[in-house]
């Protein structure tokens, strides 16, 4: 939420007769010793939300502030203790006229009043913001909220200040910059099953950068889903299934192999960004990556990072694989039947069914690195002293 300013002066002073004042205002009774300015000026052009709106007297006292929008709204607000000064609560918008009525009487009682009205600019530049959430959907207890501009944000404090969560257990969110165009929005630990969600954007009519302003208003909620957790241990070839704090599958997998070093997968905690379904695999996508080049379509694939690391169905390894040896390149892969769907009874298949974006799955005892915080919705990694 932002303030606008700039400079508009309507007052009357005791020798006045009446008629205009000062700045294009009026002037309910030119006897009265109290003088009312107003900024912006009143007829100002292209004034910036962020300017700062004000209303004052000089020898005497406030009575009343209305400021309304061109839609007849009113412009919420606060009357200093000396009931000298006003100014608004609530934020101004952008491409908007603001109409200002202002009374106040001096010592004697004798009261003056003042009209004027102002335009806030219309931006030439909007940063584009969008977010990674669907309105009404259910995510796992591990989503991310994802904010991405198209423009550099300068001023990333209001950012955070106009984006604001509501959420039906209290808990508080943060959010953690990537870079210049991208933050990221979660709380200290996971979600709560069954909590409600909402996003507040209020971007509007906030200057991000010089010239740039954040271009949206608008409210998405979601639901978070039962608490679904996945460990996957790289060295027992297992992948442990928790629901709600109880272990309830344990899944045979195949994982990064260690060797080349290309293969190996990941070490952390990641999150499932999307359910893609037969999703193509392409090795030529991968910079490095050692080996027979491929490319053919992988069953029940959940991705969890950006660079390419799956839970899928693999159907072309022998049955014995599965809980014995890792041979992945850098991806968990469960048992599933032959063809690019593979099979909905199948250990992949059945994960696939039972899996959202959001759920958690961490991989530890992998000889690979660990994953980036900003590879897919990884900031998990990332302690919440440095988020």
């Amino acid at each position: 939420m932002l303030l606008c300013t700039a400079a508009c002066t309507g007052s009357s002073g005791s020798g006045d007769t009446g008629g205009e004042a000062r700045g294009g205002a009026t002037t309910a009774n030119a006897a009265s010793a109290a003088r009312i300015s107003v900024e912006p000026v009143n007829g100002a052009k292209d004034v910036k939300p962020a300017a700062g709106l004000k209303v004052s007297v000089a020898q005497g006292k406030l009575t009343k502030v209305k400021v309304t929008d061109q839609a007849g709204k009113e412009v919420p607000g606060t009357l200093a203790a000396d009931d000298t000064t006003w100014t608004p609560t609530g934020g101004l918008a952008v491409s908007s006229r603001y109409t200002v009525h202002a009374e106040a009487a001096d010592s004697k009682g004798a009261a003056s009043a003042t009209e004027s009205s102002f335009a806030t600019l219309t931006p030439a530049e909007n940063a584009g913001p969008e977010d990674n959430i669907k309105s009404g959907d259910t995510y796992g207890v591990g989503m991310i909220v994802r904010l991405k501009f198209d423009a550099d944000v300068k001023d990333r404090a209001a950012v955070e200040k106009a984006v604001t969560f509501e959420t039906s257990d209290g808990v508080q969110v943060k959010g953690h910059w990537f870079s210049n165009r991208w933050v990221d929005f979660r709380p200290a630990t996971y979600w709560k099953a069954g909590s409600k969600v909402a996003v507040h954007y209020r971007l509007k009519s906030v200057e991000v950068a010089p010239g740039v302003y954040g271009g949206i208003d608008s409210d998405q909620t979601f639901t978070v889903g039962r608490d679904k957790r996945s460990t996957v241990d790289a060295a027992s070839h297992r992948m442990t299934v928790e629901k709600d704090g109880r272990v309830v599958e344990t899944i045979p997998i195949s994982t990064g192999a260690s060797s080349p070093k290309s293969w190996n997968a990941y070490n952390g905690i990641m999150v499932v960004m999307a359910r893609e379904g037969s999703a193509l695999m392409d090795s030529s996508t991968v910079p490095g990556l050692e080996g027979k080049a491929y490319k053919h379509r992988v069953p029940h694939s959940l991705r969890l990072t950006v660079s390419g690391t799956y839970v899928h169905g693999n159907n072309w390894s022998d049955a014995s694989v599965f809980g014995r040896q890792n041979v992945s390149h850098g991806c968990v892969g469960l048992q599933d039947a032959e063809g690019d769907n593979g099979a909905e009874n199948t250990p992949a298949g059945k994960f696939y069914a039972d899996s959202m974006v959001g759920d958690v799955v961490t991989i530890k005892n992998s000889v690979g690195p660990d994953v980036e915080p900003s590879n897919g919705y990884s900031g998990w990694n990332i302690p919440w002293s440095k988020w």
